[in-house]
């Protein structure tokens, strides 16, 4: 069983004080560096997303004045701005691989991004072989719900880390892990995966 550790979009401005910032988001941040931390052998990759939207344009109507915070936001996650860059308390030096998304475009799913050099991450994720992925990360109705959806899709067997995600907003964040356990994904703690206890759904 070859398995990867999908960290979503950890983002300054996905946490407090950010363009779009979530409640419990700066926690996220520092559960996955510890998590990494208290488990180095647990994955054979590591793979950390970005929104990385163009500071030219609406994005494709991704970006709005009068947002509608469904099909449009704010701007937020700018290439080069500190909005866009990981939160500091994401320790990254164990990830693998980097994706970029969202440039020029609406992009949600890690599976809409780019690698280093411009190559889809479908195309990497292929050439690794993976069967199983765990995702964590922000926001669980959003960003994490596409790219756990995207990865059933792409044959995996998927868990999502329910301690170590956070949403925009209570309601739609449950309703995000209903629909995924219903297409087949496992959503529970991190020590109850870790320990083999994957039958939970917390």
């Amino acid at each position: 069983m070859t398995r990867a550790l999908f960290v979503v979009d950890v983002q300054n401005d996905f946490t407090e004080g950010g363009a779009l910032g979530v409640a419990g988001g700066a926690h996220v941040a520092q559960a996955v560096t510890d998590h990494l931390r208290a488990h180095p052998d647990r994955y054979d990759l590591v793979v950390a997303s970005r929104d990385w939207h163009s500071p030219d344009g609406d994005n494709g109507g991704h970006f709005s004045t009068a947002p509608d915070f469904v099909d449009s936001w704010p701007s937020h996650c700018v290439q080069g701005s500190p909005g866009a860059e990981y939160h500091p308390d994401l320790d990254t030096s164990a990830v693998d691989v980097h994706v970029l998304k969202g440039d020029g475009r609406p992009a949600y799913s890690l599976f809409d991004g780019v690698v280093e050099g411009g190559r889809p991450f479908g195309q990497v994720l292929a050439e690794r072989g993976l069967d199983e992925v765990e995702v964590v990360g922000l926001a669980t109705d959003h960003c994490v719900r596409a790219s756990a959806l995207d990865a059933v899709a792409a044959g995996l067997r998927v868990t999502v880390l329910t301690d170590l995600v956070a949403g925009v907003a209570p309601g739609p964040s449950e309703a995000a892990l209903t629909e995924l356990r219903a297409v087949g994904v496992t959503c529970a703690p991190s020590a109850e995966v870790v320990d083999g206890a994957t039958g939970a759904t917390a």
